[in-house]
């Protein structure tokens, strides 16, 4: 095996390594770290959540014998910090150990790091070499890097119609989902949940669904939810104002329901470092966000079943990523123009 492809072999090891952490590290990045010494990883890491070791010092505490780490390169998929946070500087703890070559997988975007972490371990005469599998590295940190570059969340729209393309039934008289998805595909959803900052839906949902919003058919942490109101009037015995989750309200106290919507909540979202939101409606937000071109996925589950009236499914303009069976229901991805 060459050197470079060496590189990219265990790069490659990282990133399966970081997705073990994925959805448990909000504010921070999920990352991976392996320790290889001789050609032999003799250590693999991801981050714990926030406020706990990122992956780089628990990828190191991992390796009984330290010695081992003057003689071995570290991988790890994003650039290690130099600044002092909720935890000490990676990049301390790096040359602390004398590990002589840091092989890493894309920059850090962030204004405390961008660049730092790696001035940080030259300056110490670490070997560095920066950008291996920079795409993959960067499609793994995708909310992160959009977040500290766009200054607002990376924003998935996400519904169900039916094969003659509606949402919801005209007259749905109970106070709850009426399930146009099946099983399967429910259970997909929870685990997105699961995988993202935050979920958001419109005060209508609220009201004809009284949705949880949690992750409840998938093991893992449940999202942030973020319900518009804009009098915030909405009685706190809805299922969304439970203890299960942290919930923010969008009220007329936090925007103007006069100017576009989809932007101001953009704006707070960032504000309250919120990284990724799934949108789940009504109609009218995911309209908004669409209108407004905030947007940049879309997850689109089309069901066999026909409802013949009710409220008609959001249209939107995008390129097709791709798609997929789910027993009998499809799911179309979709990226906005622009971004492909």
């Amino acid at each position: 095996m060459n050197n470079h492809s060496s590189h990219e072999f265990y790069m490659s090891r990282c990133i399966e390594v970081a997705k073990k952490g994925k959805g448990i590290t909000y504010p921070n990045p999920y990352v991976g770290c392996i320790i290889v010494h001789n050609d032999v990883i003799i250590s693999e890491a991801f981050s714990s959540k926030h406020g706990e070791n990122h992956a780089e010092v628990n990828a190191i505490n991992n390796v009984k014998n330290k010695s081992l780490l003057k003689n071995s390169i570290l991988y790890v998929t994003l650039e290690p910090c130099s600044h002092f946070g909720k935890t000490p500087p990676c990049c301390n703890t790096i040359c602390s150990f004398q590990i002589p070559k840091v092989i890493v997988g894309t920059l850090d975007n962030s204004s405390k790091v961008n660049g730092k972490g790696i001035n940080f371990l030259k300056n110490n005469k670490v070997n560095v070499i920066v950008g291996v599998l920079e795409n993959e590295c960067k499609e793994l940190h995708k909310n992160f890097l959009h977040f500290n570059k766009n200054k607002r969340p990376y924003i998935i729209l996400k519904w169900a119609q039916s094969k003659d393309g509606f949402i919801s039934p005209k007259n749905k008289l109970k106070s709850k989902p009426f399930w146009i998805s099946n099983t399967k595909s429910r259970q997909i959803v929870h685990k997105w949940r699961s995988e993202e900052h935050g979920i958001l839906v419109g005060y209508n949902t609220i009201i004809k669904d009284n949705p949880n919003l949690n992750v409840r058919d998938y093991k893992g942490e449940n999202p942030t939810r973020i319900v518009i109101d804009k009098e915030n009037g909405l009685n706190k015995n809805y299922k969304v104002f439970n203890n299960e989750a942290n919930t923010l309200v969008i009220s007329k106290k936090e925007i103007d329901f006069s100017k576009k919507i989809s932007n101001q909540i953009c704006d707070f979202l960032y504000e309250k470092k919120i990284q990724s939101v799934i949108i789940e409606g009504g109609k009218k937000t995911l309209d908004n966000f669409i209108n407004n071109g905030n947007w940049d996925e879309a997850r689109i589950f089309k069901s066999t079943i026909l409802i013949k009236e009710g409220i008609k499914a959001p249209e939107i303009n995008g390129e097709v990523v791709f798609k997929e069976n789910i027993g009998s229901d499809t799911i179309t991805f979709m990226k906005p123009y622009q971004s492909i």
